[in-house]
């Protein structure tokens, strides 16, 4: 059902109308970079949309790769990358899925505003997911929406967007129990992220790949 959604979001709209699809890259992922945070190494991005991102991490000095299930998203990701001449790549494949079509291990991986579409009978497989693709110590970044926002029909965990999407919103403590039999938790905290229709309440975590799993 997602994916039959996003795939109609890619190819009917104009990319300037899609609500998430930014032009700016956000201040969280430039300031990992900027402060050293995440040195140049090889990252994945989760759900990366046309790219945008992705572009930015090889302008960096990053070896990047993208996914997407949405074969018009990953065409629209592509061509922007060889339009902006970034030397990055993008692989179509379903992060819920056993995701073969990716080979390679990374050290930092990371999802923008993702996770709010996986819900909680998908979450714990996602996560393994991500262990999975990491290199021993490899870092990994979540930003998701929290349920203090008050956007999409207020207090309810399951909220509907104007697209017709189905978002399940997330608290810290959901966040924090999700990760830590697998991560090490650097950080949890709920930020403000600005958006296309000004600031929304979201949930940081910045982790770390446990070895002793």
């Amino acid at each position: 059902m997602l994916k039959e959604q996003m795939e109609k979001i890619y190819r009917t709209l104009p990319t300037d109308k899609i609500p998430w699809n930014l032009e700016a890259v956000p201040d969280i992922l430039q300031d990992i970079v900027k402060t050293e945070s995440i040195k140049p190494c090889k990252v994945i991005e989760l759900g990366c949309g046309v790219g945008t991102y992705v572009r930015y991490f090889s302008s960096k000095g990053f070896d990047a790769t993208g996914v997407d299930f949405s074969d018009s998203a990953l065409a629209l990701a592509r061509d922007s990358a060889l339009k902006k001449g970034a030397h990055c790549r993008f692989i179509a494949a379903d992060v819920l899925g056993e995701m073969t079509e990716v080979q390679d291990t990374f050290d930092f991986a990371y999802d923008w505003e993702l996770l709010h579409h996986i819900f909680p009978q998908d979450r714990e497989r996602y996560i393994h997911t991500v262990y999975q693709l990491l290199n021993p110590g490899g870092h990994y970044l979540s930003v998701c929406f929290s349920e203090e926002d008050p956007r999409f029909g207020g207090t309810e965990k399951y909220r509907k967007t104007s697209l017709d999407t189905l978002l399940y919103v997330s608290s810290e403590d959901e966040i924090e129990n999700l990760v830590k039999p697998l991560f090490e938790i650097k950080e949890i905290k709920t930020v403000d992220i600005k958006g296309k229709g000004g600031f929304h309440t979201a949930i940081y975590a910045f982790l770390r790949k446990r070895e002793d799993n």
